[in-house]
């Protein structure tokens, strides 16, 4: 059984700072990319980040510039380091990581998402 716990989110004030962190647990043989991402209420959830096992990294236009992902992958976690955050960030944040539990078996796996929300 694998899970994805996502942790960091919150209230913040506009121009403010938080850190998402997602730690993926279980029976897990290799992780490929992992990401973020976020959905606002009434909207589609979108790709915010992602990185890949080599570091590679892809932001959404919306967050270049102020938003970095990253990963330990000896502790299988993903961060993503939000800085200057404006009202229209808030959504809740969903991290996924597409892994194998064996040489055979890949899936992607989804967190349960964290609320993060900034005020005016």
């Amino acid at each position: 059984q694998v899970q994805l716990v996502e942790s960091g989110g919150g209230l913040v004030q506009a121009g403010g700072s938080l850190r998402l962190s997602c730690a993926a647990s279980g029976n897990i043989f290799s992780i490929n990319n992992m990401a973020w991402y976020r959905q606002a209420p009434g909207k589609e959830r979108e790709l915010v980040a992602s990185i890949s096992s080599g570091g590679s990294t892809d932001y959404a236009d919306s967050v270049k510039g102020r938003f970095t992902i990253s990963r330990d992958n000896a502790k299988s976690t993903v961060y993503l380091q939000m800085n200057s955050l404006k009202p229209e960030d808030t959504a809740v944040y969903y991290c996924n990581a597409d892994l194998r539990v064996d040489l055979v078996v890949r899936s992607l796996y989804w967190g349960q998402g964290t609320q993060v929300t900034v005020s005016s």
